[in-house]
């Protein structure tokens, strides 16, 4: 008899849920940086072991939404909490709990949801310093298990995939058991697009950027061709990102045709443009138009 658990990976931002997802299911289908509110949407990556499917929610970091896009990315989180198997509360070593994460508390309380504590970046401080950050969480929430990890280096990861293996229930897999994500090919390419421009580029602008694939053709021979356009929220920005000569077009393009290549496993030819789209990020309708919509 087979399987699955829907489980639901939450924190604030740049707390590392990304890179536990991707550690999770042992390929890169989430991006991530060094930067805060890199997720922009749900995704699932999926892992199946044996006669259990593992289907892990990587969400947007909760926040305080300044604008639209804002708005979407925790509404996304919330009602991820929600129908599903166990939710998996990521907490950075500190003992203390900030808003962001009483505010993730209260909606897995109010939601009634089972939840695991996970305490990720272990490998940053010494042991002894997590009994003070185990006791603070137990205060507050009644965790169904407390298990520290490190998503970068894998340590606790198995431990915690084995307490999530108990909340698994009966039924079909909902997915091939050679999948990874549910994510369409060309959102996943959009995606390394963004990573990216987080990595290259500074400040704010980065996070003022979305990414369209206007084309995604397979020739005879395998190669896959992509266009993709590059949107910004002011013309100063557009200069910098395509950069003197062209040079940060060209190191961006490059650097993600590269993870393209890897994640199709073929050759791929990649063209981009950059447009300016002044404010879209409070823009109901063109944050709908770049695909952040439910």
């Amino acid at each position: 008899m087979t399987k699955t658990a829907m489980i639901t990976i939450a924190g604030r931002p740049n707390v590392g849920k990304s890179t536990l997802t991707n550690y999770l299911v042992g390929e890169k289908i989430a991006i991530v940086s060094n930067k805060p509110q890199t997720t922009r949407n749900r995704i699932c990556g999926i892992l199946t072991r044996g006669d259990t499917q593992f289907v892990f929610v990587d969400t947007p970091g909760y926040h305080k939404p300044r604008t639209k896009l804002g708005d979407y990315m925790v509404g996304v989180t919330k009602e991820s909490i929600a129908d599903v198997d166990l939710t998996i509360l990521v907490v950075e070593p500190i003992a203390s709990i900030g808003p962001q994460e009483q505010g993730l508390i209260d909606q897995i309380k109010a939601r009634k949801c089972p939840a695991i504590l996970a305490i990720n970046k272990i490998d940053t401080v010494e042991k002894e310093n997590l009994l003070a950050v185990i006791a603070a969480y137990s205060q507050a929430a009644d965790f169904d298990a407390i298990i520290p990890i490190s998503a970068k280096t894998g340590d606790g990861v198995e431990d915690l995939l084995a307490t999530c293996g108990k909340y698994a229930v009966e039924g079909p897999f909902l997915f091939p058991e050679d999948s990874t994500t549910d994510q369409p090919e060309r959102q996943v390419m959009a995606e390394i697009i963004r990573e990216k421009l987080l990595w290259c580029l500074d400040r704010e602008i980065p996070h003022g950027t979305a990414v369209e694939i206007t084309k995604f053709s397979e020739r005879d021979n395998g190669v896959i061709d992509i266009d993709a356009t590059i949107y910004c929220e002011k013309a100063s920005h557009k200069g910098i990102i395509i950069g003197k000569h062209g040079d940060m077009l060209k190191k961006i393009s490059s650097m993600a045709r590269i993870d393209c290549e890897k994640f199709m496993g073929t050759k791929v030819f990649l063209t981009t443009w950059v447009k300016v789209k002044e404010n879209w990020r409070d823009s109901d309708f063109l944050v709908r138009n770049f695909g952040y919509s439910e």
